[in-house]
């Protein structure tokens, strides 16, 4: 009971998901800032590529993991699907505005709660399906079918969502017997190798210009990683979930202020939609106690 007190900081935990959640935002900026002047397959595949430096400390771990069939056959459907979402994401980010791809983002703890239920035997509640029904609504009004036009970024970044939870649900069952560093490292050599028959394909040279950014990009996202991890083990994820609204904040700003995007109050009102409900369902799962469920979070991440 005291060990389990002293590692409970609520404060701190809220505080390293700020961390984070910046740390996240800013990466979406510098892939945003690229423009067209890459294709987004190619410029997915060089942010992989970078971020392998970053496993090189973890390297000796992974050689020495033995692996059996069955968790090689998972790291190569979960490199497959979340190539997919890093793909799709990279179009996204060319396609609609920052605070709109941060809010439809949102929806990946949606999918993997419906994905916990149909594939991992996971009981879907009464206030769970609720929330989930909260969350598609907050989907809506950000579309805004009928009444606004629905650009191929929206459909690819619902694919995105959508591919990143089934991606989390894989690492959901691996890292049963693998250590999470491992689970992660693979996550990035797997999505690395998928990635290069797709990049090969539309290769150009790029500038040192664009090389610069996407090292930048690889470094926020790995930094986001550290501190989102450090966050949930300070604190549960139904205290820390809120702050990463705070996100779709920055998101709009940025957009607004950098990129001239248009502010859109529908966006922001139907991510805080989707975002409340995800915290609902976190904080019924902490107050429930029960730690066998796959607790929604804003954690999967590109």
């Amino acid at each position: 009971m005291t060990t389990l007190a002293a590692s409970y900081r609520p404060l701190a935990g809220m505080f390293l998901m700020f961390i984070a959640g910046l740390s996240f935002v800013v990466m979406t900026a510098l892939v945003k800032s690229l423009g067209s002047t890459m294709d987004p397959i190619q410029a997915a595949f060089i942010r992989f590529a970078f971020g392998l430096v970053f496993l090189l400390p973890a390297l000796r771990l992974v050689l020495k993991t033995h692996l059996t069939r069955r968790q090689l056959t998972l790291f190569g459907v979960r490199g497959i699907v979340h190539a997919l979402a890093v793909m799709l994401w990279f179009f996204s980010m060319t396609q609609i505005p920052l605070a709109e791809v941060t809010a439809m983002n949102y929806m990946t703890p949606v999918y993997v709660t419906l994905g916990a239920a149909l594939f991992l035997g996971e009981k879907l509640a009464i206030r769970r399906i609720a929330a989930i029904c909260v969350a598609l609504i907050g989907v809506l009004i950000i579309l805004r079918p009928g009444f606004r036009e629905i650009s191929p970024g929206h459909i690819t970044m619902l694919g995105t969502a959508l591919a990143l939870g089934g991606s989390y649900l894989i690492a959901k069952v691996l890292v049963q017997d693998l250590r999470p560093s491992v689970v992660v490292a693979h996550m990035s050599i797997w999505v690395t190798i998928v990635l290069i028959p797709f990049a090969i394909a539309v290769w150009t040279p790029p500038s040192l210009r664009d090389l610069g950014v996407l090292f930048l990009v690889a470094s926020f996202a790995t930094m986001g990683h550290y501190f989102m991890t450090l966050a949930l083990k300070a604190a549960p994820v139904a205290v820390t979930q809120p702050v990463t609204f705070l996100q779709l904040i920055w998101a709009t700003l940025l957009g607004a202020l950098v990129f001239h995007e248009a502010v859109d109050v529908w966006v922001v009102a139907g991510g805080t939609l989707i975002l409340t409900a995800v915290s609902f369902i976190a904080w019924r799962e902490a107050v429930l106690n029960r730690s066998s469920l796959t607790t929604p979070s804003i954690a999967p991440k590109l």
